[in-house]
């Protein structure tokens, strides 16, 4: 079964289960749909639900629409229960959020930065250490989301940047950060609230200054032995011979993304510069575009004769691409396919979260490190009256660093 020897254990093994199964249907399913997914006995599910809104943990509100008799229940995050804190440190801003169990976000700040490692990671270690004694024990975590490859737990590479073994949790100064590539969380995310979900084998690719790419297997993004696996945008797939700052050759990144815009058009860019500038070329210059999604069109085609995934989704400036240019990447992607591959080739989408994957996923690192029996334990010892003060009750569904439609 479980490993559970004990009914302690095992209702510590059903309080996860339940908070799990609210958290990754965004608090949509009642009472009774909950019960029958989890096989609980409805007593059981009864006694589970009253002990977690007792210690803060859950809230049942009536369903928005239910038949006669009495009000279906909706168990949700409690109005003073578990927040992890989420960033996407991107190369030229972050944005911090307060995300509730189920995903309800809340961004409590945006801010530009100069691209240096004090310059970004100082601001934003004093607005996460500001934001936690605000809101005291109810903060679980921190998760944080960097367009670079991350070692070790913390040390970071951002070639763009000039960034080389930034050891992230000590210049953030906050506890115990969760600190992981912006491409593997945004996969991670996809995973579990986009188009990833269900699929056993696929490939994200996120695009944003350049592109990056992981491999999807049964819902979790493959990491590498050091944790640096989702570098797909440092492979030579498209034949070019320009030196990458991250020191090969060829690298597929910069024939993809805001820097290759940018080129195209003859400006500027590198070091996270230009972004409104590559917005502009992506929507008034064809010819750029259809370079860039040539490019990632043949890129795709090599990944997906060695990968053979179901679904290959798409993020940041890949749905951009991947609109305006759709014609142009197949007619890149086919021919650079195996004739098997052909036959059967994987479905190509945009990301159904926009530009708001990393943040999304930073905030499913931290829940996932919470809900086990050991975190929900800390949290009931850590409960007493405290830190009661909440964010703004407002749904943010999409990034204000990219006005990206709502889902």
């Amino acid at each position: 079964m479980i490993g559970a020897t004990t009914s302690g254990e095992l209702r510590a093994h059903n309080r996860v289960r339940l908070l799990r199964a609210v958290h990754d249907c965004g608090a949509t399913r009642t009472r009774s749909q909950l019960t029958r997914d989890l096989n609980l006995a409805r007593g059981t599910a009864s006694v589970l639900v009253a002990g977690l809104a007792e210690h803060e943990l859950l809230h049942e509100a009536p369903a928005r629409e239910h038949g006669r008799g009495r009000p279906t229940q909706v168990p949700g995050p409690h109005p003073r229960g578990p927040l992890a804190l989420a960033v996407d440190v991107r190369e030229d801003a972050w944005e911090l959020a307060a995300c509730e169990l189920g995903g309800r976000t809340t961004v409590l700040g945006l801010q530009p930065h100069d691209g240096t490692p004090e310059g970004v990671l100082g601001p934003l270690g004093d607005a996460v250490a500001a934001h936690r004694r605000r809101l005291g024990h109810r903060v679980v975590g921190v998760g944080v989301a960097l367009a670079g490859p991350v070692r070790h737990g913390g040390l970071v590479d951002i070639a763009h940047l000039g960034w080389r073994s930034v050891d992230v949790p000590r210049l953030l100064g906050t506890e115990a950060p969760i600190v992981g590539n912006d491409t593997a969380f945004a996969a991670l995310a996809e995973a579990r609230r986009g188009r990833l979900q269900g699929v056993r084998v696929g490939l994200h690719l996120h695009v944003d200054f350049d592109l990056g790419g992981v491999l999807v297997v049964e819902g979790r993004p493959l990491g590498g032995a050091s944790g640096t696996g989702a570098e797909f945008g440092h492979m030579p797939l498209t034949g070019g011979d320009r030196t990458c700052p991250c020191g090969a050759t060829g690298c597929w990144s910069m024939d993809v993304g805001a820097n290759a815009l940018l080129r195209h058009v003859g400006l500027a860019y590198g070091g996270g510069r230009g972004r409104v500038q590559a917005e502009e070329v992506l929507a008034g210059s064809e010819e750029a575009v259809a370079a860039n999604a040539r490019a990632l069109g043949r890129g795709i085609a090599a990944l997906v004769n060695a990968h053979d995934p179901e679904v290959v989704t798409l993020s940041g400036h890949g749905v951009e691409l991947y609109g305006r240019a759709r014609e142009a990447l197949m007619e890149s992607c086919v021919p650079g396919l195996m004739a098997i591959r052909r036959e059967h080739p994987p479905r190509i989408e945009g990301s159904a979260l926009g530009w708001r994957g990393a943040l999304l996923g930073a905030m499913e690192s931290v829940f996932d490190a919470f809900l086990t029996p050991e975190g929900l334990e800390r949290w009931r010892e850590n409960h007493p009256d405290q830190g009661r003060d909440t964010p703004e009750r407002r749904n943010v569904t999409h990034s204000t660093l990219n006005g990206a439609k709502p889902l």
